[in-house]
């Protein structure tokens, strides 16, 4: 049983931007006409999703994809943290952030940790290795990298040095017993 999971990373926020934690909110402009440029490369899909978060609906919709909304794709809750940028909450909460960058299990914002949403993509992926066909994943920079160290077998602590560009695409291959990373970092043209 052959299966192909493509996971796009919505396109950016204002937030996204600023460098600030993810919040809901809306795609910039430029976003949506680079998703649409994205739209013509995709391949046939038996299976859309999309996380519930504005943003990620947002780009399914540019893309011309008709998704149906996942939870277990949904962004890291940052709760307190959520559009603050990182230097503000570095000097507010320097012990808090120090924690959330060396403890995946740590969540100081009130939120969910990195292990949580390790542990929802890991639940897709386990899914998903018993369906064949090809399914689309538009998701956030935090859920792919998680899944990327899950299929790899690294540290979760790795999610830290692996770079997801806005609106990249990430490809898995699986075939019922293991999945591999088969391409990462494919951008839709400037």
């Amino acid at each position: 049983m052959l299966a192909r999971l493509t996971m796009i990373a919505s396109g950016a926020t204002p937030a996204a931007r600023k460098g600030r934690f993810p919040s809901d909110e809306a795609l910039e402009l430029r976003a949506l006409e680079r998703a649409s440029a994205l739209a013509a490369s995709l391949r046939r899909a038996d299976r859309v999703w999309t996380s519930p978060a504005l943003a990620a609906r947002q780009t399914a919709e540019a893309l011309g994809l008709d998704a149906t909304v996942e939870p277990l794709l949904a962004e890291q809750d940052f709760a307190r943290w959520a559009g603050k940028s990182f230097e503000a909450v570095q000097a507010e909460d320097p012990e808090g952030m120090a924690a959330w960058l060396s403890d995946p299990g740590a969540a100081p914002h009130g939120g969910e940790s990195l292990a949580a949403v390790a542990r929802r993509g890991a639940a897709l992926m386990d899914r998903l290795a018993g369906e064949s066909g090809h399914t689309i994943a538009v998701t956030h920079a935090v859920p792919i990298r998680a899944a990327m160290v899950h299929v790899l077998g690294a540290p979760l602590s790795s999610v830290w040095k692996i770079d997801i560009e806005p609106l990249s695409l990430t490809e898995f291959r699986g075939d019922g017993r293991r999945w591999v990373l088969h391409a990462s970092g494919v951008i839709a043209a400037n």
